[in-house]
């Protein structure tokens, strides 16, 4: 697996990960700072996003005791990092929460670790705060989902060049605002020239075959500036809430809570111990129960049935997104393809907990932890960056396979080496970005040192691109 071989033990890489958390966030500016000699950082656009990695421990840490004259950070700070919470995941376990900070091509940014317990809405303006101070990205645009979409975190980004795009939930809004944008009528079509003043009505794009045919993949939009002020700063807060609506959103929403209502349909037939649990994305929240008879009387027994009510005021939103920004000048196309860069956020977390394996984590300690996790986010940085150059033609699952199967052997009694692998397009395409090449029937010991002063930058050897 590995040419230089390491002598060390267990015990010195757990006191190592203490050194590492003594320079968590100073690790992280180098980081940010070298990768910008490697690869173009578009970080005028940065997304935020958080998620949590379990523990299978049944004892949440415990928390250090406030000081007298404690500031809010100072008490959040000592809060025990592996607590009970409501997770993601869903998983009755204490968990630790990460966020991520993304930039425009993907490539992360910076991470912050806190207490699983920890609101998610307060870890944005801290991170923000790091990348402020010695990563030299000072103007940007972030953009969160709805989760993180608080008034504070918003504010905090409506002035010093910083702005934001946001999700937010129309079955939140105000009954009027609600109303405004489930309205059928007023709507443009995104890339129309709207001087034309042409306005469509949602409920009218699918009358024939040839309209749905010829609106189904088109987007829809409306935009409402609001008004407002921010007193602490004593500066305007205007936003614009802009909706959006897609047939083909549309039919992708109704396809997923069809399947969750067969699955409610499902345990309703296993019976109860199948419904009882539910949260807003579950399929549970579709199953209502009757415990009494029709004369009003209490049953004995509880009833389940499929809740139609619950089905029809959820469709009501079928095809609808709705987004809030500061950006005044921004075109309608720019800011929707901006927020449909969110999914990567989604997918390096993904990432993390599947190909990189990023648990189980066997530490109990904070620093060791958080060590661990930087780590990890040090690898993904690594692994978007080989993705990037590799021109996005494989996919993750195929890039980890192959690096992890990329073996050499030694061949007995000689200083000589040959691949334990079989070569291919991506192999080459690896090689060809690296500089150097590790499938030939025979290398010798020099050439394999070589090969390691390369990755470490030490070597006189001219990187080339054929062999």
């Amino acid at each position: 697996k590995l040419f230089e071989h390491p002598d060390f033990e267990y015990h010195q890489v757990l006191r190592a990960l203490s050194v590492i958390y003594d320079h968590f966030d100073d690790i992280q500016r180098s980081v940010y700072r070298n990768s910008c000699n490697v690869v173009d950082r578009k970080s005028g656009v940065v997304f935020y996003d958080c998620t949590n990695y379990y523990f299978e421990i049944e004892q949440e840490d415990e928390d250090l005791p406030p000081g007298d004259h404690d500031s809010f950070e100072e008490m959040e700070e000592k809060k025990g990092l592996r607590k009970y919470a409501k997770s993601k995941q869903h998983q009755p376990a204490p968990f630790v929460q990460v966020g991520l900070l993304m930039d425009l091509t993907g490539l992360p940014i910076a991470i912050i670790v806190t207490s699983g317990s920890r609101n998610e809405q307060l870890t944005m303006v801290p991170i923000e705060k790091k990348i402020l101070q010695g990563y030299g990205i000072h103007d940007f645009i972030i953009c969160t989902d709805s989760g993180l979409s608080s008034e504070e975190n918003r504010k905090f980004n409506n002035f010093s060049g910083r702005a934001f795009i946001t999700t937010v939930s129309i079955k939140k809004m105000s009954a009027k605002d609600a109303e405004w944008c489930l309205s059928p009528t007023g709507w443009f079509m995104e890339g129309e020239d709207r001087t034309l003043k042409r306005q469509y009505d949602i409920t009218k794009l699918e009358e024939t075959d040839e309209d749905r045919d010829k609106y189904y993949n088109r987007i829809f939009y409306k935009e409402k500036y609001v008004e407002s002020y921010d007193e602490e700063r004593d500066i305007s807060f205007n936003q614009t809430l802009l909706v959006t609506f897609s047939l083909k959103y549309r039919d992708y929403t109704r396809n997923i809570r069809n399947a969750q209502v067969e699955r409610a349909k499902r345990a309703i037939e296993q019976g109860r111990t199948k419904i009882e649990r539910k949260n807003q994305n579950d399929f549970r929240r579709f199953v209502k129960s009757e415990s009494r008879t029709r004369s009003g009387e209490k049953a004995t027994r509880t009833k389940y049935l499929i809740d139609e009510e619950a089905i029809a005021g959820e469709s009501v939103y079928d095809g609808f997104y709705a987004t809030m920004h500061n950006l005044e000048e921004a075109e309608t196309s720019d800011v929707l393809k901006i927020t449909k860069g969110r999914w990567e956020i989604e997918e390096s977390f993904r990432i993390t907990k599947t190909e990189m394996r990023a648990r189980p984590i066997y530490l109990a300690r904070k620093d060791r932890i958080c060590a661990h996790l930087l780590i990890v986010f040090i690898a993904l940085l690594f692994y978007r960056i080989l993705e990037r150059k590799l021109e996005n033609h494989y996919t993750d699952q195929q890039i980890m396979d192959c690096l992890r199967e990329m073996n050499i052997a030694k061949y007995p009694n000689e200083d000589s080496y040959m691949p334990a692998y079989t070569r291919t397009d991506l192999t080459d395409d690896i090689h060809r970005y690296l500089g150097f090449c590790t499938d030939y029937e025979r290398m010798t010991d020099w050439r394999m040192r070589g090969n390691c002063r390369i990755t470490k930058g030490t070597s006189k050897r001219k990187k080339t691109d054929s062999r």
